[in-house]
């Protein structure tokens, strides 16, 4: 069996290492990983194929930037060649990006069987671009691999169902236990930074809804300020988000206050935040991250399409993007008392269950 496998993004080097590494340990499959280029930053993108042992792709394109429309309008083509020349038996893509897209377009058109491995994740926001892209990859698949219940219960709603549908757990927890089950693996991150062990708090911000809106990344700013008051707060600076600071005096201004690094490899990110003593993001990643480490969690957007950790109280959403009202979410997340426990992403052993499907 020949898997193409479709990456372009930090989040997708990071879930394709559980599955790479099975595929890698089975006689009688190989893959073929195709990098679109959509991060291409050396901290973004490189420095996670050193750490985790991830083989280095057999295409890889500098299609990054741009609009969602030329990104991937690229991505589309350049992936179909890839298809033509390789002829898998399946395409296999990951999460929600525009790379992801692209992947199952291509081959969904070339009658390729296509692999989506975090599918059914609904915010139900229509608004945002990785909505988009995970309603329209879904419909595409040949394979469904849901990470929840929940995922499995949106796909049924939308007609999707029957062995298609897998309910296998989510890699990403089976690369966080990486960390978890082997101390050693953890960096000395926290003393580079001068941090004590539950003594800061984490966050990143990315999306385009947060560095496209003034007034909102203004507030979440100036809410991390406050926040600093009390403890460090460490801000891996995306690219994106640097661009858009920089450009906005203001906003700039408002970064003395946190500690900036550049995007951290897979393993100080985690050894920081199994560390941390709060984390604020508006990724999507980082919820479930933060939960693997026991971290309580603000995510900073309308929705979350990671729905069963706001029921279990480990996760919170601001009522309203004001200064005022993430501050008291992330007061509410620093004095109430741990959530609730449950496994709702799997035994860490997701990647075993999709090779095994696939085969």
């Amino acid at each position: 069996m020949k898997i193409l496998t479709v990456i372009g993004a930090r989040p997708q080097f990071i879930k394709a290492i559980a599955l790479s590494h099975a595929i890698a340990g089975t006689d009688g499959v190989e893959e073929v990983l195709l990098h679109t280029g959509q991060h291409y930053d050396d901290n973004m993108s490189d420095v996670f194929f050193r750490e985790l042992g991830l083989a280095q792709p057999k295409y890889r394109f500098n299609l990054g930037g741009g609009t969602h429309g030329h990104m991937t309008g690229q991505q589309l083509a350049a992936i179909e060649d890839a298809l033509v020349s390789e002829k898998p038996d399946v395409c296999l893509v990951y999460g929600d990006t525009n790379s992801t897209l692209a992947g199952a377009l291509a081959a969904a058109k070339l009658h390729i069987p296509v692999a989506h491995v975090e599918a059914g994740l609904r915010s139900f926001n229509r608004r945002m671009p990785e909505e988009i892209n995970r309603v329209l990859s879904d419909h595409a698949a040949t394979w469904l691999f849901a990470p929840t219940q929940t995922a499995v219960d949106n796909l049924a709603k939308e007609g999707i169902a029957g062995e298609r549908v897998q309910l296998v757990g989510d890699v990403m927890y089976d690369v966080a236990r990486l960390v978890i089950d082997d101390a050693s693996r953890q960096t000395d991150i926290l003393a580079r930074l001068g941090l004590e062990r539950g003594g800061y708090a984490v966050s990143t911000l990315h999306r385009q809804e947060t560095t496209d809106d003034p007034d909102r990344l203004t507030a979440i700013l100036e809410a991390l300020t406050d926040l600093a008051g009390r403890m460090p707060v460490v801000l891996p600076l995306h690219p994106r988000t640097r661009k858009t600071i920089e450009a906005r005096p203001d906003l700039k201004n408002a970064l003395s206050a946190l500690v900036i690094t550049d995007p951290l490899g897979f393993f100080d990110m985690a050894t920081l935040l199994a560390g941390a003593r709060l984390a604020v993001t508006d990724s999507g990643g980082l919820q479930k991250e933060a939960f693997f480490h026991k971290v309580p969690c603000v995510t900073v957007r309308d929705e979350t399409e990671w729905v069963e950790l706001v029921d279990l109280g480990w996760n919170r959403l601001p009522k309203a993007f004001t200064r005022q009202s993430i501050g008291q979410s992330i007061e509410d997340a620093l004095s109430a008392s741990p959530g609730r426990s449950a496994e709702p992403y799997g035994d860490g052993k997701a990647a075993v269950k999709i090779l095994e499907s696939l085969l």
